[in-house]
């Protein structure tokens, strides 16, 4: 079994789910996130007028926030990362900086605290 992580833009949570939903991963957890890669976020205004600041005004001045993402957990048998990677690939894509990030983990074991089932029948 393995997790896979996907970091994405806000706007494409809808299509994403609705995309997993096509191929069939219906279950999956959605985490508010933020963060910066290399679009370094987005500039935060200052508001002391020009003739007000002063040296650390400038440090400030050049600081970068964090971007608002989702991050979703998607746990699939070994056979359904490549699917799961590509359709949020594709839905994702713009060819922009944010675009998102994808990362594939190894899962130990997975218990359905209701019933205690294990493995695979327990991510589903």
């Amino acid at each position: 079994m393995k997790e896979v992580i996907a970091i994405i833009q806000l706007n494409k949570m809808e299509a994403t789910k609705d995309a997993l939903e096509v191929i069939g991963i219906s279950s999956f957890t959605a985490y508010k996130a933020s963060g910066r890669g290399k679009q370094k976020g987005l500039q935060i205004p200052h508001p002391t007028p020009l003739d007000e600041r002063d040296e650390r005004d400038e440090r400030d001045e050049k600081r970068m926030k964090y971007i608002p993402k989702r991050m979703i957990s998607v746990m699939v048998e070994d056979e359904f990362v490549p699917a799961v990677v590509a359709v949020i690939t594709k839905v994702n894509r713009t060819g922009n900086y944010g675009d998102g990030r994808i990362f594939v983990s190894p899962m130990e074991e997975s218990v359905r605290i209701r019933t205690g089932e294990r493995g695979s029948v327990a991510i589903s």
